[in-house]
């Protein structure tokens, strides 16, 4: 196990470069100047090529990336072009925001989606199932922008329940309510379909015929027998989803005004301050990369078959070897 968590971790080094490369690339080529937004349009232009020259500005392309790459190795992000200040510490204020974010929606997912899934395989074909798989169908198709928007509108200007942005004077506790909702529907959607989907793949094999006829109460027939089989392909989606959360939380932080990771990307790129984004894309691709092996080594411990199946991989490994 140890030898596949350092190839996992040495995976990530590509994975780096590849993703740094490419926003830094896309940050290069996109108009405007940021020596112009840092000075304001009054500069003259002896001001603007001075603090070009000052910044690096007018290095050759390669040799800004190089000099960024170097930096990031000896875990230097760098400092902002708008106020100078750490992209680390910026970063690291704001990480909690997105964190909380989307652990809560990913929470309310889990609560809502599995129960919802294996009732929906319980009574398939039902009035509930139909309902449900609608429903799941809506959710999984509505962007965040547009459930946020209808969730302002109705609950904060027509019903007047919840906040319609972020206040850090209000209450963190409804201030989290809507913007939670927005960025879980989706994954409330795809989680009640795969566990409804996995529970139908499980409900009729012989080991779940075998536990039913020894009188084992369907309660236990469902939570040990069906569904602990059935956690793999869940499992699987959660971890995917926990990713995607951190991305999408860019729209859903933006229209909250939730001061997340997210929304730091999106001022940044306004900005074309290059070192904030790809400090931002550095964390993120690290922390998708983490919560993948995390996802992997849960496996093993779920599903004994895959612990046996990599002990196998290595003996015959060594053996070759």
């Amino acid at each position: 196990m140890l030898k596949y968590i350092v190839k996992r971790i040495l995976m990530l080094i590509p994975v780096l470069l590849g993703a740094t490369f490419i926003v830094f690339t896309v940050m290069d080529m996109t108009p405007g100047d940021p020596a112009v937004s840092k000075l304001g349009v009054d500069a003259t232009a002896e001001q603007i090529e001075e603090l070009r020259e000052s910044m690096g500005l007018n290095d050759p392309f390669l040799l800004r990336y190089g000099r960024f790459i170097w930096n990031l190795v000896q875990g230097d992000l760098g400092t902002s072009y708008k106020n100078d200040l750490d992209v680390m510490e910026q970063i690291m204020q704001r990480m909690p925001y997105t964190f909380l974010l989307s652990f809560a929606a990913l929470l309310f997912a889990i609560i809502v989606g599995i129960p919802a899934g294996i009732i929906s395989a319980r009574r398939q074909y039902t009035v509930f199932d139909n309902c449900t798989m609608v429903l799941t169908l809506v959710g999984a198709s509505a962007p965040h922008f547009w459930l946020g928007l209808m969730g302002v509108i109705v609950f904060a200007v027509k019903l007047g329940w919840l906040p319609a942005a972020y206040s850090a004077s209000g209450s963190l506790a409804l201030g989290i309510v809507l913007p939670m909702l927005t960025l879980g529907m989706n994954s409330t959607a795809l989680v009640t379909r795969m566990t409804r989907s996995a529970m139908l793949d499980v409900m009729n094999q012989d080991y779940v015929d075998t536990a039913r006829a020894k009188g084992v109460s369907e309660k236990t027939v469902i939570f040990q027998h069906m569904l602990r089989n059935a956690l793999i392909p869940i499992i699987t989606v959660l971890g995917l989803q926990f990713g995607s959360l951190l991305g999408g939380a860019v729209t859903t932080e933006t229209i909250f005004a939730w001061p997340g990771i997210g929304r730091y990307i999106v001022e940044s790129i306004s900005n074309k301050d290059t070192p904030c984004v790809l400090g931002a894309v550095v964390m993120l691709a690290i922390i998708v990369t983490v919560i993948n092996l995390l996802v992997d080594i849960i496996y093993a411990f779920v599903d004994p078959r895959i612990k046996s199946q990599y002990k196998s991989m290595v003996r015959r490994a060594s053996k070759n070897g």
